[in-house]
C-alpha cells in the first residue's frame, strides 16, 4: 500500500486542498450544517477509499446533489429526517451493487465522457472566477447555470466587476502566477518541486499573506474571504456538531422517495465519474463498477449515520489526484485522514486560508480538464465525435451536470442510430487452444460503443501469456470508442505477457504500436474498413 507514498502523499495534500472548499461550500449551499461536509469528506476518503476498487478516484460531497440535499431538508421537516434518507440510499446503492447495477456506466459514448471533464473544467472556471478576486459568494459550490440566489453563472461574473478585493486578488494572481511557474519550471529543475506541490505551497504563501496584512486597510482579507471551518472550543462541543438520523421518520414515503432519488442520482454520478477517472488515468487501471457502488454505498450509510452530506465520486477531485501524480488509492484515503486530523487539531489555521488561493488552485483543475487542445482534437475526429461532445459541454454549462450529460447521451444514440440502425452487434469468442492460450476474437460488422463492456470484459478476463487474434476482416464500421479500447489495452497487454495478432482487409499485424495509427488515414470518428 505504500510502494508508491512518494506519489501518494504529495497528491493527497493537493486533494485535500481541493477537497477542504467543496466539502464547506457544498455543505453551505445545501442548506446543511457546515461540519456536515467535513464529515462526507473525510468518509469519502477513508471509508470508501479503503473499499472502492478505483485507484484514483476520490469520493465525497457532490455539488450536483445540493439542490436534491436542499429541497429535501426543507421537505422532509429538518435534517436529521433527512439523513434517515442519506442512510437508506447507502442501502439502496449496496442492492445496486448486488444486482450488478454498475455495467450502466459503460454504455457511455466516449465523447459524452468527454465532454463532461470538459463542461466540469469549465463550469470550474467560471464559478471561481469571482472567488479569485475575492467576491465570496455561495454561489461558487452551485454548480447549476441558474443558482439558488435567483442569479446565474454569467450574473455573479457581471457582479464581481464591482466587489473586487484588492488583497484577496493580489494573492490569487500571485499563487496562480507561482504554480504555472513550479510546475512548468522548477519541477523540472529538481525532484524537490515535484515531492513538494505547488499548491501546498500558494496555501502556506495565503496564510503568510492574510497574517503580515491584517493592519493593511486596503490588502486586508476579512472572514469573508478566508475558509470558515467550526472551531470546536473542547472535545464536548466537537462531538456535539455530529447529528444523528431520527429513524422515527423511516415510515414517511417521502423519505423513502427522497433516499431512492439520492441512491439513483448518487449511482449515476459515481459511475460517470468512474468512466472519466478511468479515461484520464496515464496507467488504464479499469475500476470494477459493481465494487464501486457497494463502496458507496457503504459510506452513505455511515456518512448518514454520523451526521454527514450523501457522497459519490467527484471528477473534481479525482482529476487533481491525477493531475498531482497520485499512483494508488494510498492518496485518497490519506486526504480523508488530512481532512480529520486538520479539522480537529488546526481549525483555526485553515481559517487563515484565503479563499482566493484554493480558487487559483481549482482554477488550474479546471483549465487542465478543458485544455483548448481536447476542442481541435475532438473537432479533428469528425461530426460523429465532435457534435456530442459540444452538446454535452453546452448542457453542461447552461443547465447542471445530469442534464448536460442527458443531452449529450441523446445526441450520441441519435448519431449512432443514423449509422447502424438495422445492424447487429455482436462479439465472438474462439477458444483455439489445444493446451496453449490462443483466443480469437472475431468482431462484428458493425461495432459501436454499446459493445464497449462487452469487449472490455473480454479483453479484461484473457489469462497471461495469451496469443490473441482479433479478426476484423468482416467488420465494415468500427467506432473509435472501440479502437480507444483496443488502445489501452495495448498498455495492459505488455504487462500481461499478451501478443496481439490483427487480421484485417488491410493485412496482418503483429504487435501493433498502435491501433489508432493502423486504422486512421485521416481524422475520423467512426472508421471504416471497407
Amino acid at each position: 500500500m505504500f510502494k508508491n507514498i512518494k506519489n501518494d502523499f504529495p497528491a493527497s495534500l493537493v486533494v485535500f486542498f481541493v477537497a477542504l472548499p467543496l466539502c464547506l461550500g457544498i455543505a453551505l449551499a445545501s442548506g446543511a450544517p457546515l461540519f456536515s461536509g467535513v464529515i462526507a469528506g473525510i468518509v469519502g476518503g477513508i471509508v470508501v477509499g479503503s473499499l472502492s476498487g478505483s485507484k484514483l478516484g476520490v469520493s465525497g460531497p457532490a455539488a450536483g446533489l445540493a439542490a436534491i440535499v436542499l429541497t429535501a431538508i426543507g421537505n422532509l421537516g429538518g435534517y436529521e429526517n433527512f439523513l434517515v434518507a442519506v442512510v437508506l440510499a447507502g442501502v439502496i446503492q449496496l442492492i445496486f451493487g448486488v444486482l450488478k447495477a454498475g455495467v450502466i456506466g459503460y454504455y457511455f459514448p466516449s465523447s459524452v465522457i468527454k465532454g463532461m471533464l470538459t463542461g466540469i473544467g469549465i463550469i470550474i472556471i467560471l464559478k471561481q472566477i469571482p472567488n479569485f478576486f475575492g467576491y465570496d459568494e455561495e454561489s461558487a459550490w452551485d454548480l447549476e447555470f441558474l443558482e439558488i440566489d435567483g442569479g446565474n453563472t454569467f450574473s455573479e461574473l457581471i457582479n464581481m466587476l464591482s466587489n473586487i478585493h484588492i488583497g484577496a486578488a493580489i494573492i490569487g494572481i500571485v499563487s496562480l502566477l507561482l504554480m504555472i511557474f513550479w510546475e512548468q519550471v522548477l519541477s523540472e529543475k529538481s525532484k524537490i518541486f515535484k515531492l513538494i506541490q505547488g499548491p501546498f505551497v500558494v496555501v502556506v504563501l495565503g496564510i503568510i499573506f492574510y497574517i503580515v496584512t491584517q493592519d493593511n486597510e486596503l490588502l486586508s482579507i476579512g472572514s469573508k474571504h478566508l475558509v470558515s471551518v467550526p472551531i470546536p472550543e473542547d472535545a464536548a462541543s466537537f462531538i456535539n456538531q455530529f447529528s444523528f438520523p431520527n429513524f422515527a421518520v423511516i415510515t414517511n414515503h417521502h423519505v423513502w422517495i427522497t433516499a431512492f432519488t439520492l441512491a439513483l442520482v448518487a449511482s449515476l454520478e459515481t459511475l460517470l465519474s468512474v468512466e472519466a477517472s478511468d479515461k484520464i488515468d496515464p496507467d488504464k487501471n479499469v475500476t470494477p463498477t459493481n465494487r464501486e457502488l457497494l463502496a458507496q454505498g457503504t459510506g452513505n450509510i455511515i456518512s448518514g449515520l454520523i451526521g454527514g452530506l450523501p457522497i459519490t465520486q467527484v471528477i473534481v477531485r479525482s482529476s487533481a489526484n491525477i493531475q498531482s501524480g497520485g499512483k494508488s488509492k494510498m492518496s485518497t484515503i490519506i486526504h480523508g485522514f488530512l481532512l480529520l486530523i486538520s479539522v480537529v487539531l488546526i481549525p483555526k489555521l485553515l481559517n487563515m486560508i484565503p479563499l482566493s488561493v484554493l480558487a487559483a488552485i481549482l482554477l488550474l483543475v479546471g483549465y487542465k480538464l478543458a485544455k483548448p487542445a481536447l476542442f481541435k482534437k475532438m473537432y479533428d475526429l469528425g461530426w460523429k465525435q465532435s457534435v456530442p461532445f459540444f452538446a454535452t459541454i453546452i448542457g453542461i454549462v447552461f443547465t447542471d451536470l445530469l442534464v448536460g450529460i442527458g443531452i449529450g447521451l441523446l445526441v450520441g444514440i441519435i448519431v449512432i442510430l443514423l449509422k447502424s440502425y438495422q445492424n447487429s452487434h455482436f462479439l465472438n469468442i474462439e477458444d483455439k487452444s489445444n493446451g496453449k492460450h490462443k483466443i480469437k476474437m472475431t468482431l462484428a460488422e458493425e461495432v459501436t460503443f454499446f459493445n464497449k463492456g462487452a469487449i472490455l470484459k473480454e479483453l479484461d478476463n484473457l489469462p497471461r501469456n495469451t496469443y490473441l487474434e482479433i479478426d476484423l476482416i468482416k467488420t465494415r464500421y468500427l467506432d473509435y470508442d472501440i479502437i480507444e479500447i483496443l488502445e489501452d489495452f495495448l498498455f495492459k497487454a505488455k504487462e500481461r505477457e499478451i501478443d496481439i495478432k490483427l487480421v484485417s482487409k488491410r493485412g496482418i499485424v503483429e504487435n501493433p504500436e498502435s491501433f489508432v495509427k493502423f486504422f486512421k488515414e485521416r481524422p475520423k470518428s467512426k472508421l471504416s474498413l471497407s
